[in-house]
């Protein structure tokens, strides 16, 4: 009986000493080797000097004492079961099959040079409150009540809004580019071509939420008393989009001319663009103290004056502009300043705010500070302990700390900002070039809205939209509040199971 003792080489392990009986088929020893390693002789390839053992026969095989055979298969628990469902890889995905798979809002058809609303509408609505607002408005709207421009803009711009919460697919925005261009025949303006001519994102930016303050009444608190309400709001941009200034004017050239008090309101703030500017903050100061020429009543002539202006009220949303376009009369258009102005993707404007309101921003500031200060220490004792970071960070418990005053709905009681949206121009005048929206998804992840086209991208790329040179330059920027996040004591877990 032809009898062999074998060496079995498979993988990292060698199986010394295998015998194998020549007069039985193929398939005895391979069952013999499904013994020593687990693999199924289905799944077996065994091999010597290059031929591969059949299961009925041996073939030409020649078989000696101590010989090497290699054998390749895995265990059949090895083995990644094929999926139920085929993969489905991005490379072959469709734009809208794509856009559904990464949770990205859909985009919005250009319609010819209606790029500037694209843009707008997109970093709008980045304020869940604001959609808040229109669902209530469209949910309380009466058909009989005599329809204006901003009652059609207010529901034109819900039903868009509403289109895009159900659908990941690029959606043509026609219905509110008609009620915009009845509401603003100069938004229908032609060119020579029969072409839509650009507009200035901004003007339509200002448009939009100026019919939205005519129509969107504002939010009550349930929760708070009469008393308490000191507010006394009627609008929701107001509430939330709306600050105030107080203004000290003092004539330049009569000493003897007493100071002079007001309140403003505004809902932006401008970025003036000087050769000194080189950061956003500068430019926001030189809008809160600049010189003009008004008539002085005790030198009965026109006199300059300083007009010193400091914020007592600070929106929930704060909106800046960059004064990036100026009128040119020899080219009649509207120019651009490609300076390139640095913004932060974090903003503190306490030192904007009056005396009044920087006490009453302190507490929540203190409240920031201290949470800072402890996770900072919480840090150096990791590092010194050399101890490992707690892998349940994630299912820590916390709670968001209100961001508006008690008595003050839709106002920042903090000072404290996260940009949420960044609306750019790419061009020489506000009448040609290109408009895009840039929004913030969560994390360091960003969205570019590129009328129908919407891609990811990080913060690095949003910091280079500061401007100097014909790439997308900051235009119109969007801040949110910051929210307080506080971890929830023994005592509230045990009376609210909140979620964190």
């Amino acid at each position: 009986m032809p009898l062999y003792k074998v060496k079995v080489k498979w993988g990292k392990e060698t199986f010394n000493d295998v015998e194998v009986d020549t007069d039985e088929i193929p398939m005895v020893f391979k069952a013999q080797l499904f013994a020593l390693t687990g693999v199924q002789p289905d799944r077996q390839k065994v091999m010597l000097k290059g031929s591969t053992l059949k299961d009925e026969e041996w073939g030409n095989i020649k078989l000696k004492d101590g010989l090497m055979m290699l054998m390749m298969g895995s265990k059949e628990e090895d083995v990644p079961k094929e999926p139920v469902q085929k993969t489905v890889f991005m490379e072959d995905l469709t734009e809208n099959e794509l856009a559904s798979a990464l949770d990205l809002p859909p985009g919005l058809t250009n319609l010819g040079n209606t790029c500037y609303m694209n843009a707008t509408v997109q970093c709008l609505r980045t304020v869940p409150e604001l959609r808040e607002s229109l669902k209530n408005f469209q949910r309380d709207f009466k058909a009989d009540r005599t329809i204006t421009s901003s009652q059609s803009i207010t529901l034109g711009l819900y039903d868009l809004y509403d289109r895009m919460d159900s659908t990941s697919s690029e959606i043509p925005p026609l219905g509110l580019l008609q009620i915009l261009h009845l509401a603003f025949p100069r938004f229908a303006e032609k060119s020579e071509q029969g072409v839509y001519m650009q507009q200035d994102a901004n003007e339509c930016w200002t448009e939009i939420v100026r019919m939205l303050q005519q129509k969107l009444p504002a939010f009550k608190d349930e929760n708070s008393s009469e008393s308490k309400a000191s507010t006394s709001f009627t609008s929701f941009i107001d509430q939330y989009f709306g600050g105030t200034l107080d203004v000290v004017l003092k004539c330049n050239e009569a000493d003897s001319e007493l100071e002079t008090y007001s309140k403003e309101s505004f809902l932006q703030l401008s970025c003036f663009i000087s050769q000194d500017v080189k950061y956003m903050h500068s430019g926001l100061k030189l809008r809160m103290q600049e010189t003009i020429t008004k008539n002085s009543p005790s030198l009965n002539r026109d006199a300059q004056y300083t007009k010193t202006s400091k914020i007592s009220r600070l929106p929930a949303y704060l909106t800046i502009q960059f004064v990036r376009f100026f009128y040119k009369e020899k080219e009649s258009i509207n120019a651009k300043i490609l300076k390139d102005i640095k913004f932060t993707m974090g903003l503190d404007v306490y030192d904007l705010c009056s005396t009044e309101l920087q006490q009453k921003l302190t507490p929540m500031r203190t409240k920031f500070k201290e949470i800072e200060d402890k996770k900072l220490l919480e840090a150096q004792d990791i590092k010194k302990s050399k101890r490992p970071i707690k892998e349940n960070l994630s299912e820590i418990k916390t709670r968001k700390e209100p961001y508006s005053f008690e008595d003050d709905i839709g106002s920042n009681n903090s000072g404290y900002y996260e940009l949420q949206a960044v609306l750019t121009h790419r061009g020489r005048s506000s009448s040609s070039g290109h408009y895009v929206a840039w929004i913030k998804k969560e994390g360091d992840n960003w969205l570019k809205c590129d009328d129908e086209t919407v891609s990811m991208v990080t913060s690095e790329e949003i910091l280079k939209l500061s401007g100097g040179g014909d790439w997308h330059c900051a235009y119109v920027l969007l801040y949110g509040p910051r929210v307080l996040e506080v971890e929830l004591s023994e005592e509230e877990m045990e009376v609210t199971p909140l979620e964190s």
